[in-house]
């Protein structure tokens, strides 16, 4: 028989393991794939829902595939069963019908952080904002967006701040235009270079002149990791802004990527933004795209003091190498 103090051990152990189990939604995307992968690596139970994952069962990154679907409440309680932590990554695909299942599916994430007193992790957008807010935004700002995405985010937003008073916790880690090995659907991937191609030129949304703020993947996945191993814990509305990458004058990432291709004279145009203009009715993923446009008009920048303050540095790989690694994980660039 297992005595008494061998019995509290156990309990213990158990106790830890439990809470270092983790739900994550949209794990085929670029945000969710990462964070994804980095929790395991720091010793998470992972498990990811997806309606038609390719296989069920746990793939070579180590994370566990389950059937389901992020806009049933009831598939989403039952694959966050034992998760202390749920990530909220997931977006319909293609943006289609976006303002319409974006509220219901973070309504089913919800549902289920209260059932297990769970922490969600967000990944934040500028969105939310509008120039009042600009230049220079920190977590306290005012969230008053120009557009409806933006609109929709502040409510998500709202509707997590709204759980934490009934059994959930909230982390929300906000960040800039993502890039990286594996970014999926985003600017740099489908709007500066085109996965999967070498780089033939690189096309930049902005006017040179006007800086930008971009986010590093595996960074902002270290970010998060770190924050909720801090032994301090976490505030149960715990809110950071995320530094990333700052182009000063929105031309240092075309050269990043100039460098990494080896060609000083690699061609930079501009978006086509009136012939995007032109298709926007037509094509849901531009008819957001569009929205967006006036972040690429103005300098739009996260103050990231306070996430400074609570891990002592942000974890930042040099531009240069980010972006090496970026497009090689893209098929832009050969592995040698």
């Amino acid at each position: 028989m297992m005595s008494g103090e061998a019995k509290e051990d156990a309990r213990k152990t158990g106790t830890q393991a439990a809470g270092r189990r983790a739900l994550v939604l949209g794990a085929t995307g670029g945000i969710g794939g990462e964070l994804a992968r980095r929790l395991v690596a720091a010793g998470w139970r992972v498990r990811a829902l997806h309606r038609n994952p390719m296989r069920l069962g746990v793939d070579a990154d180590g994370v566990e595939w389950t059937r389901g679907d992020a806009l049933s409440a009831a598939d989403v309680r039952a694959a966050a069963d034992g998760a202390s932590l749920i990530v909220h990554a997931v977006n319909p695909p293609g943006y289609r019908n976006w303002g319409e299942l974006v509220l219901p599916m973070v309504d089913a994430t919800i549902a289920a952080a209260i059932d297990q007193g769970a922490r969600v992790l967000l990944p934040g957008t500028v969105y939310n904002y509008g120039p009042d807010a600009f230049p220079l935004i920190d977590e306290d700002a005012p969230q008053r967006p120009l557009t409806r995405k933006g609109a929709i985010r502040v409510e998500m937003e709202r509707r997590l701040g709204d759980a934490v008073g009934r059994g959930a916790k909230l982390l929300i880690l906000r960040a800039g235009d993502f890039f990286g090995p594996r970014s999926g659907n985003t600017w740099f991937a489908q709007g500066l270079v085109t996965a999967g191609r070498p780089v033939a030129r690189v096309t930049l949304p902005g006017r040179p002149g006007v800086s930008h703020q971009w986010a590093y993947l595996p960074d902002l996945a270290d970010t998060a990791v770190r924050l909720l191993d801090r032994p301090e814990g976490l505030d149960d509305a715990a809110r950071f802004h995320v530094g990333g990458h700052w182009d000063p004058d929105g031309t240092a990432m075309a050269a990043a990527i100039a460098r990494a291709v080896g060609r000083a004279d690699l061609p930079v145009r501009r978006l086509p933004w009136g012939l995007f203009r032109l298709a926007a009715p037509f094509v849901p993923f531009i008819r957001e795209v569009m929205e967006m446009r006036y972040l690429w008009e103005q300098p739009v920048r996260l103050d990231n003091r306070r996430l400074v303050a609570a891990l002592g540095a942000e974890p930042h790989t040099p531009l240069d190498e980010a972006v090496r690694r970026s497009l090689i994980g893209m098929g832009c660039l050969p592995a040698a």
